[in-house]
C-alpha cells in the first residue's frame, strides 16, 4: 500500500509539471542579457535559462542561404535580393557574423532541453519563394536530425500547409490571426500560435482549442498581468521577451 501511495504522489507531481505552462524565449534571451536578438549568444542564454523553447527567425537569401534575422532587411540591406557573402560583411552588435540557420541549429541541437522554435519568414518575392524557403528549412532540420526537437512557425499559411504536406508528423504552428482554432483543426493542424490580443478578443478560442486537444502557444507576452491571464487559462506555451520574469511567476 505504501509503495502504491508513493507511486501515486510521484505520478501526480509529474502530471502537474507536464501540464504547467512552458516558456519560449522570443528571439532568444536578449532583453536582459544585452545580446543581439536572434544571435547565437541570445540562443545560448536561453539554453542556460533552461526554457522549454527558443524562437528564432529565418529568411532566404538571393543565393539560397537560410539566415537568422527578424526583418526582411539586415542592417538596411534587403535579404531576399542579396547574397550571403554581401550580407555577412556587416557584423551583429556583439561582433558575431550574421548566423546561418545551419550554424544556429548546430548550437541549438547540441543540447536536449530547449526546443528550436523555427520561424519561417514570408519571402518578399512572393508565395513560390516562400514555399521554397519552407522546404529548404524542413530539409535542413531533417538533415541535421533535429525534427523531433523543432517546432516550425510562420505567418505564411501556404508555408505551414506545405510543411504538413512534406511530413504529417512535423510540428507546425500558424501565427496569423485570420484563422480560428476550428479552421486550423479542419486543415489538419494540432497546434496554434496566436498573438495575445487575438485571445483577448476571442476568449472562446481557449475552449475551442482544448475541445480539439490542440496545443496553444501565445505571443509575445511581456507584462506580468498578461502572463498570469494566460497561465490561468492553461495555455501550453507563452512566447516572451521576458523569460526571466515568466520563470519567477511560474515558480511562485
Amino acid at each position: 500500500m505504501k509503495k502504491i501511495l508513493i507511486l501515486t504522489v510521484l505520478l501526480s507531481i509529474n502530471a502537474v509539471a507536464w501540464a504547467q505552462t512552458k516558456i519560449v524565449a522570443h528571439r532568444g534571451a536578449w532583453k536582459n542579457t544585452n545580446a543581439p536578438q536572434n544571435s547565437i549568444a541570445a540562443l545560448k542564454h536561453a539554453i542556460d535559462l533552461k526554457v522549454w523553447g527558443s524562437e528564432f527567425d529565418v529568411s532566404l537569401t538571393k543565393d539560397d542561404v537560410l539566415v537568422v534575422n527578424h526583418d526582411q532587411d539586415y542592417q538596411g540591406i534587403d535579404i531576399a535580393t542579396t547574397d550571403y557573402a554581401t550580407l555577412s560583411q556587416k557584423k551583429l552588435a556583439n561582433g558575431e557574423t550574421l548566423p546561418t540557420a545551419e550554424e544556429y541549429l548546430r548550437v541549438g541541437l547540441k543540447q536536449k532541453r530547449t526546443k528550436m522554435i523555427f520561424e519561417i519568414k514570408p519571402n518578399r518575392l512572393g508565395k513560390e519563394r516562400t514555399i521554397e524557403a519552407a522546404e529548404k528549412c524542413y530539409n535542413l532540420v531533417k538533415k541535421m536530425k533535429g525534427l523531433k526537437k523543432t517546432v516550425f512557425i510562420s505567418f505564411s499559411y501556404d508555408a505551414c500547409l506545405h510543411l504538413k504536406k512534406l511530413d504529417k508528423k512535423v510540428r507546425v504552428q500558424y501565427l496569423g490571426s485570420d484563422k480560428s482554432p476550428i479552421d486550423l483543426y479542419n486543415d489538419g493542424f494540432s497546434e496554434m500560435d496566436f498573438n495575445y490580443s487575438v485571445f483577448k478578443k476571442n476568449p472562446h478560442y481557449f475552449q475551442d482549442a482544448k475541445e480539439r486537444k490542440m496545443k496553444i502557444n501565445v505571443w509575445t507576452v511581456n507584462k506580468e498581468e498578461d502572463m498570469r491571464y494566460f497561465i490561468d487559462n492553461k495555455v501550453d506555451y507563452i512566447t516572451t521577451d521576458e523569460p526571466e520574469l515568466l520563470q519567477k511567476i511560474l515558480a511562485q
